[in-house]
């Protein structure tokens, strides 16, 4: 064996100290990096994986109506979540959580999917937790691990489906909605506006959210819920002033035929909404913590159509009160005035061309002038103007009034009204040779190429009730959106109204009448092309009539006639106007008007073209 000499040995020792010293140095140096140097990066990182974020919702702001009362409100409540280390641990733990609350297979699923969305937070189970559901989880915490139960704000809409189509409903934001602009500072969990006002104004309402902690292990098990961190508190939404009048609203509930489809809105001449009803309805309070699929898939499949706000997302035939439009256009270009004549006698209808147009009166009006003709509705006088005014200028002034755009009321999914823009329409839709000035007879009387929102039409009666200018309907914050012009002077404004009241006034039953102030109004009944026998009912009023303080108009689906609608229309006027404390809503339930121009008639023949042979309307 060789051995070492005893110099080397000492060098090799020398040598394995150094490296030893080098490589002490460097881990001295490592742990001074990250001990000191990294040492609030590092302590982050274990945080995170300890603790996990909890999203504190915020109050939504509270919204009121003109006279302060609550419309809709946050009041505390409780969510129930369960944390869980992978989709199988949280199914087993749904399996155990649904022998103590029930959950059915598509809420089961809606978790699991809550879960991959945000694997590191707790899933949203119960949105809208009872205090005996939430006592139940309670007694059996144990066997349920990673459930979490917060406190948390919750809507709350006391009036239910009477303001369902006026407030909307909220529901938690998407995922895939978080990266919008629209909902910019909301985060998983946050209740955002769906429809109606809360959504028109979801970015004041909803508030910004916060944050809590909570504590768990290194398998992702929840260990502490409370005091892992201190929390971020959330800040609350603001409060919402609207023009409505609650207890107006409340009282056109009250008197609505049960079961019966229809709008109602009644607004000032300056555009404030102070009710606007739509039945059948929905509960907004359903929504409140998440809907389930099965009860969204029987809303959405309603042949009702619950979800269908009338007021502004359905286009009815105007029929009738559409009269007054026509009687406007003569009287701005000078080819009428309040008192013209037309050649024609009305006999019971007219010939035009080969064919013979009736009038809603077999016996005939004789001869009116333009008051009278609004007065009982004379389809022959309003022929006979239509064809004075002729095709182009109707549908140019049609425009000009408002007939062809949306209110722009601050509500979300107005529809847009039918009307033609021009005469070159008709050359499009059915060739240059394809129709005939037998249109015009249509468009005068409020048929044809004219389907209209109850909106659009309310906002037209404001302007015969205002100044002559259609005001832009508003619930919140008066737009400064696109203003109509009738183009008329007082007096002939005074005349149209004047023939309005005699509408009313000329009605047989006296009994409906109101003794404390005059009203105006129009009722028309709009033919329905799917059961011919099954009309819809319109009839649009303004009080009091010497100087008008609201208007109203409501349309009654399968209504049959005007008058089956304006007893409704006229107790409305009449709470408004005189309080809670006017004679009540039991006479409009049993008392009709009969106004001139709707007493149920012979169905008239559409003109034969086209465009009538679906859509036509009567008085």
């Amino acid at each position: 064996m060789k051995a070492f000499h005893p110099t080397k040995l000492r060098e090799r020792s020398d040598q394995a100290g150094v490296v030893l010293l080098v490589a002490f140095l460097v881990l001295v140096g490592a742990f001074f990096r990250t001990q000191v140097l990294q040492n609030d990066r590092y302590r982050l990182r274990a945080e995170n994986n300890r603790l996990r974020p909890v999203p504190l919702q915020p109050a939504r702001g509270t919204v009121y109506d003109f006279k302060g009362r609550v419309i809709a409100e946050t009041v505390p409540g409780f969510s129930v979540s369960l944390l869980a280390p992978s989709s199988d641990s949280l199914r087993q733990v749904l399996r155990r959580f649904s022998a103590v609350v029930p959950l059915d297979s598509g809420d089961v699923e809606d978790v699991v999917n809550r879960y991959y969305t945000a694997r590191y937070q707790p899933a949203l189970v119960l949105g809208n937790a009872s205090q005996e559901q939430v006592a139940r989880l309670e007694e059996h915490r144990a066997a349920l691990p990673g459930l979490v139960i917060q406190s948390e704000p919750r809507r709350r809409y006391p009036a239910g489906p009477v303001i369902a189509h006026l407030i909307g409903y909220v529901d938690e934001v998407r995922q895939l909605e978080l990266d919008s602009n629209r909902y910019a500072g909301a985060r998983p969990g946050t209740l955002v506006g769906r429809s109606g006002l809360e959504r028109e104004y979801d970015d004041s309402l909803r508030g910004v959210p916060g944050l809590k902690y909570i504590e768990v292990d290194a398998r992702g098990r929840l260990v502490r819920e409370q005091g892992a961190a201190p929390p971020l508190p959330s800040v609350p939404g603001r409060n919402l002033r609207t023009t409505i009048d609650m207890d107006l609203q409340l009282f056109v509930d009250s008197i609505w035929p049960k079961g019966q489809a229809g709008a109602l809105i009644a607004m000032t001449p300056q555009g404030e909404i102070r009710a606007l009803y739509s039945t059948p309805a929905y509960d907004p309070n359903h929504f409140i913590g998440g809907i389930s699929s099965s009860e969204w898939a029987r809303l959405n499949t309603d042949p009702t159509r619950p979800l269908l706000n009338r007021a502004l997302q359905v286009k009815y035939p105007p029929g009738s009160p559409f009269k007054l439009a026509t009687a406007a256009m003569g009287l701005k270009r000078g080819l009428v005035d309040l008192h013209t004549h037309m050649p024609i006698r009305c006999n019971g209808g007219m010939q035009f061309g080969n064919r013979f147009f009736k009038c809603w009166n077999k016996a005939g009006h004789g001869s009116l002038d333009l008051v009278g003709a609004v007065a009982q509705s004379c389809d022959v006088y309003f022929y006979q103007l239509g064809l004075r005014i002729q095709l182009a200028n109707i549908l140019a002034d049609g425009v000009k009034m408002g007939f062809r755009n949306r209110t722009q009321v601050d509500l979300v999914n107005e529809t847009t009204p039918i009307w033609p823009a021009a005469v070159d329409y008709y050359d499009r839709r059915y060739g240059a040779r394809g129709w005939s000035n037998a249109v015009i007879l249509n468009l005068a009387i409020g048929q044809g190429e004219n389907t209209q929102t109850l909106i659009n039409m309310v906002r037209f009666y404001a302007a015969l009730a205002g100044n002559g200018k259609t005001p832009t309907p508003y619930l919140v914050t008066p737009d400064s959106g696109e203003t109509f012009d009738l183009g008329l002077n007082q007096e002939q404004l005074d005349g149209l109204r004047h023939a309005l009241i005699a509408v009313v006034e000329q009605g047989t039953a006296a009994r409906s009448r109101i003794k404390e102030f005059t009203v105006a109004g129009k009722t028309g009944t709009a033919q329905n092309s799917s059961d011919p026998d099954r009309d819809h009912g319109w009839f649009l009023a303004f009080a009091p009539a010497e100087k008008p303080e609201i208007v109203v108009g409501a349309i009654f689906e399968f209504g049959l006639h005007g008058s089956t609608v304006a007893p409704y229309v006229v107790q409305s006027i009449r709470r408004y106007l005189l309080g809670p404390d006017s004679a009540g809503g039991d006479r409009a339930r049993r008392t009709p008007l009969n106004l001139p121009g709707d007493a149920p008639t012979e169905r008239r023949r559409d003109v034969p073209i086209p465009d009538t042979a679906r859509v036509g309307t009567r008085r």
